[in-house]
């Protein structure tokens, strides 16, 4: 089989995602502090994306040198799971972050660790549910003609992955703009109780506004391509579209450790200690909101 340069880059995508989730799954596992809801869910995105990475991986090599009908059934069907573990995640960790501020006084609760797992649970079954459906006959194999633009994926099987996913986008951007109202009226009230000056305020809010707008502006633009050409494309038409918009949705598992792990202050005080042994990861953080996150 020819070498297809598309399929080298999505192999070489596949290893630095999977390098940088695997270093946020290791600190988040080894670290006693980071058992908080938060990090459960920022824990469950970075290995949803840690086996994205791998599934990247062994489809490049199943496929230039173990082909076989068996094994890609099985590394698409890795790739379907976590894909929809991220954008699954991606959804946990937005009501968490809206629950939080929405229930402020209230979250840290052991209410909110079960709601945690619940939301944990819910995500990998309903991802793994989705990844089986090839492995146990919804495929076009015998059928050519039923096949999507993701040889060997359903039609039908796409159409519905890619309804989902617009199904999360829009719950995504609904509760996304609820977070703007609270962060700006929290803003505006601390303002008036601190005297602070109008422009304060606005620096405040604008600042607010722009990381929420950099998280699901980043999300849209790595997916929406994907999904949008999911319910149009045709098997019949050429590859070449569909690694231009799938490879953008698979960047999206290179961006998330840095939008939601490394940016965080306690990991980035781990990810010192290990550098240069400044600090231990056993010392007790500051359990700090999800919207800090």
């Amino acid at each position: 089989l020819a070498l297809n340069p598309w399929d080298v880059v999505l192999c070489i995508s596949g290893t630095i995602i999977s390098c940088e989730n695997a270093i946020v799954v290791v600190i988040i596992f080894y670290t006693p502090a980071f058992r908080a809801p938060m990090f459960l869910l920022i824990g469950s995105l970075a290995t949803a994306d840690l086996l994205a990475g791998l599934g990247l991986i062994l489809h490049f090599a199943f496929v230039y040198f173990i082909p076989s009908d068996a094994i890609s059934l099985l590394t698409v069907g890795l790739l379907v799971t976590s894909f929809t573990a991220s954008v699954s995640s991606l959804l946990a960790i937005t009501i968490d972050r809206y629950l939080s501020l929405y229930n402020a006084l209230t979250y840290y609760s052991e209410r909110t660790v079960t709601r945690t797992y619940i939301m944990l649970i819910l995500t990998w079954g309903a991802s793994i549910c989705y990844g089986l459906l090839p492995i146990m006959g919804w495929n076009c194999l015998k059928q050519p003609s039923t096949c999507s633009i993701i040889k060997p994926l359903m039609k039908n099987h796409l159409i519905i992955l890619s309804v989902s996913f617009f199904m999360v986008f829009a719950v995504m951007l609904q509760l996304y703009v609820q977070i703007c109202k609270i962060v700006c009226r929290h803003a505006h009230q601390i303002a008036v109780q601190r005297h602070f000056l109008a422009s304060s305020h606005y620096v405040t809010t604008r600042k607010g506004i722009a990381t929420l707008a950099v998280i699901l502006g980043t999300f849209a633009s790595c997916w929406l391509p994907f999904a949008v050409y999911c319910l149009l494309g045709d098997y019949s038409y050429p590859a070449l579209y569909t690694y231009v918009t799938f490879l953008p949705a698979t960047s999206n598992s290179m961006f998330n450790p840095v939008i939601y792990a490394f940016r965080n202050q306690e990991i980035q005080k781990v990810l010192w200690s290990v550098c240069c042994g400044c600090l231990s990861p056993t010392l007790p953080f500051r359990s700090r909101s999800p919207s800090d996150v």
